[in-house]
């Protein structure tokens, strides 16, 4: 039997919608709600320790991931370069929170929330509870989402419509270079080489290259869904 941080994916698999990955999506719920519903006390008492608290969970969680690939000799140029759109969300989250910076917020909260909000509901994961590699995605993914709520609840930034355009747009240019890179050293950054292997939302949007213009659509569409709920959710806080 393979060890908790380990490479032996068939010891701990992982299990679409199965009750450690519901458990975690529900801990997601909680704690999105919770600096909602107790956003005005972490602006006045606890608004350093919880800026930098997530500042912390990313940058290790990051450093974590790394460090799991080095000591099991699996550290690869076409899998650990920060290009994956989870990855590039981490990275612009962290500057986010450590600038404060108004559009480098407009940019990631869009392309952060979606990324995020998918992978913890879809994840591209090969292992299951209990390994190492299971808590450092959902960790991750979740502070992902945590900074973006902090930064619209607690910080009170506020996006626009044409913020929800320049996300797209960004987006779009990173998808480029980031294509760029993929046709050079032979990797799927951001899926725009093939699908992922596990089971996900790109399944049903069709073959490839097709399901590239189908994502296109649905970021834009989702972006306005984030746009929509999170205007809902100040108007009625």
């Amino acid at each position: 039997m393979g060890t908790i941080y380990g490479f032996e994916q068939g010891s701990y698999s992982f299990g679409l919608f199965s009750l450690s990955h519901i458990v975690m999506i529900l801990i997601s719920i909680i704690l999105i709600w919770l600096i909602y519903r107790f956003q005005e006390t972490i602006r006045d008492k606890y608004k350093s320790v919880t800026r930098y608290g997530l500042i912390f969970v990313l940058v290790l969680s990051e450093f974590s991931f790394h460090l799991w690939f080095i000591i099991n000799d699996r550290w690869d140029l076409t899998i650990n370069l920060p290009l994956q759109l989870c990855s590039i969300s981490l990275y612009s989250c962290t500057f986010m929170l450590i600038t404060k910076n108004y559009r480098l917020f407009e940019v990631a909260f869009f392309i952060s929330m979606t990324g995020a909000l998918v992978a913890i509901i879809t994840p591209e994961l090969f292992f299951g509870y209990p390994h190492i590699r299971f808590f450092q995605f959902f960790i991750a993914h979740i502070a992902i989402v945590l900074a973006c709520f902090y930064m619209l609840w607690v910080e009170n930034y506020r996006s626009t419509f044409v913020s929800v355009i320049r996300s797209w747009v960004t987006l779009n240019v990173i998808a480029i270079f980031v294509y760029g890179i993929n046709r050079l050293i032979g990797s799927n950054y951001m899926f725009l080489m093939r699908k992922p292997s596990n089971a996900s939302l790109i399944d049903y949007l069709g073959p490839y290259p097709w399901y590239i213009l189908s994502l296109e659509f649905v970021a834009i569409l989702l972006f306005v869904m984030i746009y929509l709920v999170s205007h809902r959710m100040i108007s009625r806080s």
